[in-house]
């Protein structure tokens, strides 16, 4: 999640400079084909059935595909301090998932983490600060208030993508390795890019991109595409979703620091005591249970 915050942050070059849905395609693309030979099936991993398939292609759907279009077009009606709000949700949303569709039980304690993390979020958010210009009458009157409220709604539905993104990813951590289902989910997000690629390509001057966008957007293929659903989905294979869920907050974390760190941004004292809340939350929910702690001296008596 640490990595996904950081190439969300350095990504706004490319969004500014490629359609949309071009660079999503361009991006399943090119982690495609760094993925092909995660695509041939283990020896000892069963063959896909339909139901393995269905949910493949559900979590590449919601995950790959939706999570990315309701989220920069969210973005875009709205503001980033609004998704920051609307992101702290995900952590509450994995756990409630999980408890519903997984039947894993959630300790008390990760749902104190989640509401921790949730908080710590809420409080970063709340606490930027954000210039917009004065809106005319002529622009109120254009129904601009309408558009924010269909911004909020694809932002709502954004964190509802990447939270379902993580319970599937853990259900298919039950029957397929790490590597399969990077490559398969990817292999679905590029077969559901391609269309609206392919229309936004038309008449788009590849000649214009310079060599330095060009290496940000390999950065960014591999980073979205092979490195982070490879970690999350090891991850996810020894973790609980919900408490796996936790670690989302370090998204919106990490983009802020990067933003710090790379374009100039500057930190306030609220953001810092929001950061180390979500911090807390993370040391929380990783810290061992008393029953492991005491497993190691069970076994020497």
């Amino acid at each position: 999640m640490s990595l996904v915050g950081s190439y969300v942050a350095l990504s706004k070059p490319l969004a500014a400079t490629f359609p949309v849905f071009l660079l999503a395609w361009m991006r399943f693309g090119i982690g495609g084909v760094a993925m092909l030979h995660w695509l041939k099936k283990p020896a000892g991993e069963p063959p896909l059935d339909r139901r393995t398939m269905a949910l493949l292609f559900l979590q590449s759907l919601l995950g790959n595909f939706l999570f990315t279009v309701c989220m920069i077009y969210g973005v875009s009606m709205t503001s980033a301090t609004s998704a920051g709000v609307i992101m702290a949700s995900i952590p509450a949303a994995v756990a409630v998932m999980s408890w519903l569709f997984l039947r894993e039980q959630v300790a008390p304690r990760t749902w104190f983490s989640v509401v921790l993390a949730v908080v710590g979020i809420l409080l970063f958010a709340l606490s930027k600060t954000e210039h917009h210009a004065p809106a005319s009458a002529a622009q109120a009157a254009s129904g601009m208030a309408d558009s924010a409220w269909l911004g909020y709604l694809l932002l709502l539905a954004a964190s509802i993508c990447e939270a379902a993104y993580s319970v599937i990813g853990k259900k298919l951590t039950g029957t397929l390795g790490p590597k399969r289902i990077t490559s398969l989910i990817n292999l679905w997000g590029f077969v559901l890019a391609t269309p609206l690629g392919l229309h936004a390509a038309r008449g788009f001057d590849f000649a214009a991109v310079e060599a330095g966008t060009w290496l940000l957007l390999l950065f960014y293929a591999l980073a979205a595409c092979v490195w982070t659903v490879w970690l999350w989905m090891t991850g996810l294979k020894a973790v609980p979703a919900a408490q796996g869920g936790i670690f989302t907050v370090l998204l919106p974390v990490s983009a802020a620091l990067m933003g710090v760190l790379a374009l100039g941004e500057r930190f306030t004292g609220m953001q810092v005591l929001a950061f180390c809340i979500a911090l807390a939350s993370v040391v929380l929910a990783t810290l061992p249970s008393r029953a492991a702690r005491s497993a190691p001296e069970d076994l020497r008596s």
